[in-house]
């Protein structure tokens, strides 16, 4: 793989590449290699990748104590009796 040196990188814009890194736990080469992929078109950005949480309040979810209850009815109905099946 090629090595190429980038120079003349503003300061503002060499603190934006490490602050972009950090928040999304990459290196700050490969957040380079991203944006020229991106803009030379071998990267496609995606358009519809974002999560939605609007609908949450609609949907209810476990405590433990309830999973434990509800876990514990399903493996008790999934227990084949071998009487039923002679």
């Amino acid at each position: 793989m090629k090595a190429v040196t980038i120079r003349g990188v503003e300061p503002e814009v060499a603190e934006k590449l490490k602050i972009a890194a950090r928040k999304q736990g990459k290196s700050v080469n490969y957040i380079i290699l991203e944006i020229i992929k991106t803009s030379l078109g071998f990267k496609k950005e995606k358009k519809f990748s974002r999560k939605y949480d609007d609908l949450d309040d609609l949907f209810g979810r476990w405590n433990d104590d309830e999973f434990k209850k509800i876990d514990d009815s399903i493996t008790t109905q999934r227990q084949i009796d071998q009487e039923l099946w002679k």
